[in-house]
């Protein structure tokens, strides 16, 4: 794949207009129904069935919140490593990565007011195949972190907006 050829009428054009370059993306969740511990999370492309963890209380059958937090990391890690090894020309043949996180399940619960709600760490384990220099490692690291839009999000979250709307039960406010 030529991802040069690709991406250079992309680039052209938000340098031109770097309003072309700004997106939204948009996911839902909707209840379903198997009561409080399910939902479906619509991406506009695909529909994921989601699951309250089974250590608050799910079935453990589907993904819950924390999953897809770690693995939207992880597959904005594995894609932006392959696309910044190819436009690098880097000799890479093969790239797998592992998260991690953390999380006390006490503070979810609200039983424990000093144990954190959220991940308290993650981790992650890069494997990267290939004959890389060092510096081709290092570096090819430098720009997987500074790109990878998940982790930069996660390194430095974004003000957060909620608005709330009630509604009655026919779905008329």
């Amino acid at each position: 794949m030529d991802l040069r050829s690709i991406q250079k009428p992309l680039k052209q054009a938000y340098r031109e207009d770097g309003n072309q370059a700004k997106i939204t993306i948009v996911a839902k969740g909707s209840q379903t129904g198997a009561g409080p511990i399910s939902c479906s999370v619509d991406l506009g492309r695909a529909i994921y069935e989601a699951q309250a963890h089974s250590g608050v209380g799910g079935a453990g059958t589907g993904a819950c919140s924390g999953d897809l937090l770690l693995g939207a990391l992880a597959a904005c890690k594995q894609i932006t490593i392959q696309m910044v090894a190819t436009a690098m020309g880097l000799p890479v043949t093969n790239v797998n990565v592992t998260v991690e996180g953390d999380l006390d399940l006490r503070g979810t619960l609200g039983i424990d007011k000093e144990a954190p709600v959220g991940f308290s760490a993650i981790r992650e384990e890069i494997q990267v195949d290939g004959d890389l220099t060092d510096e081709q490692l290092a570096s090819l690291r430098e720009k997987a972190d500074k790109y990878c839009v998940v982790m930069q999000t996660l390194i430095t979250p974004p003000p957060i907006t909620s608005n709330w709307n009630a509604a009655a039960a026919g779905g008329e406010a």
